[in-house]
C-alpha cells in the first residue's frame, strides 16, 4: 500500500511528488510512467533547452496567457507562480536566465539540468519511480470504511490512499476518467503553425519580422468572394512572425493557434488571414507617406525600401503589387501605390492546413475545469483523486506558460494531499 501513487512521469508528476515528500518524508510515494524514460517533454522542450517559465510576476497578467484556464488559475498563481518556480530551482543550485522575450531557461541552456535536478531529488527523498508500466484500469474501493485506490498496471495492482493523475494529453487516461464519471472536453491541437503556399513568401524562409495578423471569418470571407475588410476579423494577434518553408510560424501565429484552437478546428484549418507587415501604419497613412516620397524620390521602387521590413519581403510585395522592377517613384500610378499599401497593411493569405511539432505539442481539451477544486486540485467527483498539468482542460500560448501550469498544479495538488493527510492524523 502506497500513501500516494502518481500516474505520469512528467513535469507535473515529479513536481507533485517532490513537494509531498519534502513536507511528509514519512509518506510512501510512487510515480508510474508508461514509457521507457521519464520527463521526455522536459528533455525536448524549447529546443532541448527547457523553457522553464516566463518572467511575468503579476498573477493576473500571468493568467492572460491561458486561452483555457485563465479564470481558474488566478487563485493558484497567487499561491505559486513564476517567482516561486525560480526560487524552487535556485534553492537546488539551478539559476535561470531571462531572455529578451521574457522566456526563462536554465543558464546551462540544457534541459538535462532540470532532469538531473528532478531525478536527484526523487532519489534523495526516497520517491519510487517505475517505468514501462501502463495503467489499464483504476478503481476506488471501500475497505473497512476507508477508501483506497486500486491501479491495475500490466499484471500487477498498486494500491494507494491518494491518486494523482498527471498523464498529459493521453486519450486512454481520459477515457478511464470518463468511465469514472468525469467529463472530458474533446481535445484539439492548440499550438501549431499555418501551412500557406504563396509566391509572396515562397522564397524567403527563415525571415522574421513584426506583424499584425487577423483571422477572417470564413463564412463572410467566402460569401463576399475575398472581401478584404478587417471588419470580419474573428481573431487578432501581433508580434514576431516567422516565414517558413511551409508557411508562417513564430509567436504571432502560435498565439492565434492557441486562442483560436476550437474555431480553427471548426474551419478544418482552411481559412484566410490578413497580415499587416507594418504595424505602425494603416493603409491611408501609408498612402500619404508614398505620395510624399513620390515628390522627392527618383529611384526605382524596388530599390527604395521606405518602411521597416526585411528587404526581401519588400521586393516580393512590390512585385505582387503589379509594379515593374524598372518602375520609378515618379512613374508609379496611384493604383499601383494603392496596391502596395494594401499588400503591406492588409495582405490576404490563404491557410490550407497546419503543422504540429511533436516536441511542442499542446492540446486544448481534457478534464472539465468545473469538476476540479482549484484550491486543492482535487476532483469534485471522486475524493482522493487529484490532477495537475495538461490532463486538465488548461493550455497556454508558447513561452514557458505550459510548464508554469504544471509547476503550479503540482504544488497545489501536493499541498491538498499534505493537508488531507494532516486532517486524518
Amino acid at each position: 500500500m502506497y500513501d500516494v501513487v502518481i500516474v505520469g512521469g512528467g513535469a507535473a508528476g515529479f513536481f507533485t511528488a517532490i513537494h509531498i515528500a519534502e513536507a511528509r518524508p514519512d509518506l510512501k510515494i510512487l510515480i508510474l510512467e508508461r514509457g521507457k524514460d521519464v520527463l521526455t517533454k522536459v528533455r525536448i522542450s524549447g529546443g532541448s533547452r527547457c523553457n522553464v517559465t516566463h518572467a511575468e510576476f503579476n498573477p493576473k497578467e500571468l493568467t492572460t496567457n491561458y486561452p483555457r484556464g485563465e479564470k481558474e488559475l488566478l487563485g493558484p498563481f497567487h499561491q505559486f507562480a513564476s517567482g516561486d518556480t525560480i526560487e524552487f530551482f535556485e534553492t537546488r543550485g539551478i539559476s535561470l536566465k531571462i531572455e529578451e522575450d521574457g522566456r526563462m531557461f536554465p543558464i546551462t541552456d540544457s534541459s538535462q539540468t532540470i532532469i538531473d535536478c528532478f531525478l536527484s531529488e526523487t532519489e534523495r527523498l526516497g520517491i519510487q519511480v517505475k517505468k514501462l508500466v501502463s495503467v489499464i484500469a483504476i478503481e476506488q474501493k471501500s475497505i473497512q470504511n476507508k477508501k483506497e485506490w486500486h491501479i491495475q498496471a500490466g499484471n500487477g495492482i498498486f494500491t494507494a490512499k491518494k491518486l494523482v493523475m498527471t498523464t498529459g494529453s493521453n486519450p486512454k487516461m481520459w477515457e478511464l476518467l470518463r468511465n469514472m464519471g468525469h467529463t472530458i472536453i474533446e481535445p484539439v491541437p492548440s499550438l501549431f503553425t499555418f501551412n500557406i503556399k504563396d509566391e509572396r513568401i515562397a522564397n524567403i524562409p527563415g525571415l522574421s519580422t513584426a506583424a499584425e495578423v487577423s483571422v477572417l471569418d470564413k463564412k463572410i470571407i467566402y460569401k463576399n468572394n475575398g472581401n478584404r475588410s478587417n471588419g470580419n476579423m474573428v481573431l487578432f494577434s501581433n508580434g514576431p512572425l516567422l516565414i517558413t518553408h511551409w508557411g508562417m510560424s513564430g509567436p504571432c501565429i502560435l498565439k492565434l493557434s492557441a486562442w483560436g484552437a476550437r474555431l480553427l478546428e471548426s474551419y478544418d484549418y482552411r481559412f484566410k488571414i490578413a497580415v499587416n507587415w507594418v504595424p505602425d501604419y494603416h493603409k491611408n497613412g501609408l498612402l500619404s507617406l508614398f505620395k510624399e516620397i513620390k515628390k522627392v524620390e527618383r529611384k526605382t521602387i524596388l530599390r527604395t525600401k521606405v518602411v521597416d521590413i526585411p528587404k526581401r519581403l519588400w521586393v516580393n510585395l512590390v512585385r505582387a503589387s503589379e509594379i515593374e522592377e524598372s518602375c520609378t517613384w515618379p512613374d508609379v500610378s496611384h493604383q499601383q501605390l494603392e496596391n502596395l499599401a494594401e499588400q503591406l497593411t492588409n495582405g490576404i493569405f490563404k491557410v490550407e492546413g497546419k503543422s504540429t511539432f511533436k516536441e511542442e505539442f499542446v492540446t486544448a481539451g481534457g478534464v472539465d475545469l468545473k469538476e476540479i477544486n482549484f484550491k486543492t486540485y482535487e476532483s469534485k467527483i471522486l475524493s482522493g483523486l487529484y490532477f495537475a498539468g495538461e490532463i486538465l482542460n488548461v493550455d497556454a500560448i508558447t513561452g514557458g506558460f505550459n510548464f508554469q501550469n504544471a509547476w503550479t498544479g503540482g504544488y497545489m495538488a501536493a499541498n491538498g494531499i499534505i493537508d488531507s493527510f494532516a486532517e486524518h492524523t
